[in-house]
């Protein structure tokens, strides 16, 4: 009976023993993790987002549910655009904050995170979570009509690109229809189409030939020559010159003699004045 009592002493002594280092080791790694909390908001000031992004880090691996820490984190990462690896570090926050307001916060720097990547339905996703947790934040609110509208935009215009790229393989395959037609064809003819090209090229240049001689303005001019010969100009003999002249000379005479009854005719009479 001692001896059991002696080894359930034994044994309550031992575990207080361990319940009591576990306890200390968990302060001890409270106050480490405050430290480097502490140290990377310094360094956050001095906007020395890299270093404090390690200090949050080392923040984190003494406390995994610090979550001043993850917030912190993500902060930095966000400031120094790594807004892919900021996200799960607000998510962290959003997971294990214990206040609504906190949540709102992260949820709010979610969403300006997948805005930076362009994710904007997620960034609408995450805007409606932090105005659930504070319905009365405007900031938020006109962020989520901004990830509406993008996200609208990006869906017109995947939705033009896909009808885009439909149409262009459409065209594509009766290209390739089309060219597989006529390679089709010139297999089964192609032998007797070289044939009629190269006689109906030989006529051609028969024709051309004749073309050419017709148009040859030497031989043109020696085919006028023997149908129709150039005309020789007549000679007059005196007497039909002298006749000539007198028949031009009368016809003078009366043109001149109507002109002049024409001129008077027209013309107007002086008018002596009344003194």
């Amino acid at each position: 009976m001692k001896n059991l009592q002696y080894v359930l002493l034994v044994f309550l002594v031992l575990f207080s023993s361990k319940e009591i280092l576990a306890q200390k080791d968990s302060i001890a790694a409270q106050r480490k993790a405050r430290k480097f909390l502490r140290q990377g908001n310094d360094l956050y000031k001095k906007q020395k987002f890299t270093d404090a992004s390690v200090a949050y880090r080392k923040a984190l691996g003494k406390n995994a549910n610090y979550d001043k820490a993850s917030y912190n984190m993500g902060n930095a990462l966000y400031q120094s655009k790594n807004y892919k690896e900021a996200i799960p570090q607000y998510e962290l926050t959003a997971e294990t904050a214990k206040d609504k307001f906190t949540r709102a916060e992260a949820f709010h720097n979610i969403g300006n995170a997948m805005m930076e990547s362009k994710n904007y339905q997620g960034a609408v996703d995450a805007y409606k979570n932090s105005l659930r947790n504070n319905p009365n934040d405007d900031e938020t609110r006109y962020n989520l009509a901004v990830a509406k509208k993008l996200l609208d935009k990006q869906n017109k215009d995947n939705k033009n690109d896909k009808n885009k790229d439909n149409k262009d393989n459409k065209d594509k395959d009766r290209k390739d229809k089309d060219d597989k037609n006529k390679d089709k064809n010139k297999d089964k003819d192609g032998k007797d189409k070289d044939k009629d090209k190269k006689d109906d090229k030989d006529g051609d240049k028969d024709q051309n030939k004749d073309k050419d001689k017709k148009q040859d303005p030497k031989n043109n001019k020696d085919d006028k020559n023997k149908k129709k010969p150039k005309p020789q100009q007549g000679k007059m003999t005196p007497q039909q010159i002298k006749q000539l002249l007198e028949s031009l000379n009368n016809e003078e005479k009366k043109t001149q003699k109507k002109m002049n009854a024409r001129k008077a005719k027209g013309k107007k009479v002086k008018q002596e004045k009344d003194w």
